[in-house]
């Protein structure tokens, strides 16, 4: 089996973060590979992993980073491949990492989903990937519809919920 989806840490602390989006693509058997590359401490490896992920198979890359966020648009300016960015959150709640990456200069795009916001990068990876596969696009489907059956069930449980002044 060989990874479609490449998921890019910064460092090992970001693991955390980015849990919600392996367990998604093992949901999704999506095939996907993880690794920690710096963008200020392994700049070579990072270039190096940017232009050879297109020839490995690689179709997205999803890059999380913290602080400076400099590692998605690092990887986004050595590949011609999608690169999603997800900010991790540490100082200024994220603030500053998201903005790193949502402030690319105009030719080195970055997709960029919110703050420690891994699930939606690998949904987005997911519907990427769906607009060339049939297969995908019903698991795709499948998944929002999901979504929407649990938010249907919670309103129904809801309704069972009693306060003395509740008129539904």
């Amino acid at each position: 089996m060989n990874p479609i989806v490449s998921i890019i840490m910064g460092s090992t602390s970001d693991l955390p973060v980015l849990e919600k989006a392996a367990q998604f693509f093992d949901e999704m058997e999506i095939p996907f590979e993880m690794n920690a590359l710096s963008a200020h401490r392994t700049p070579q490896e990072v270039e190096q992993f940017a232009r050879e992920a297109k020839g490995r198979g690689i179709k997205i890359i999803i890059a999380a980073a913290g602080m400076a966020a400099a590692l998605p648009g690092v990887i986004a300016a050595n590949t011609t491949l999608p690169v999603i960015g997800v900010p991790v959150k540490g100082m200024l709640d994220g603030m500053d990492a998201m903005l790193s990456i949502i402030q690319m200069p105009p030719g080195i795009p970055v997709a960029t989903v919110g703050v420690n916001a891994s699930l939606n990068a690998a949904i987005l990876a997911a519907e990427m990937l769906a607009l060339r596969d049939a297969e995908m696009a019903v698991k795709v489907e499948n998944y929002k519809n999901s979504l929407k059956n649990k938010i249907t069930k919670a309103n129904a449980e809801l309704k069972e919920v009693k306060y003395k002044f509740k008129t539904n």
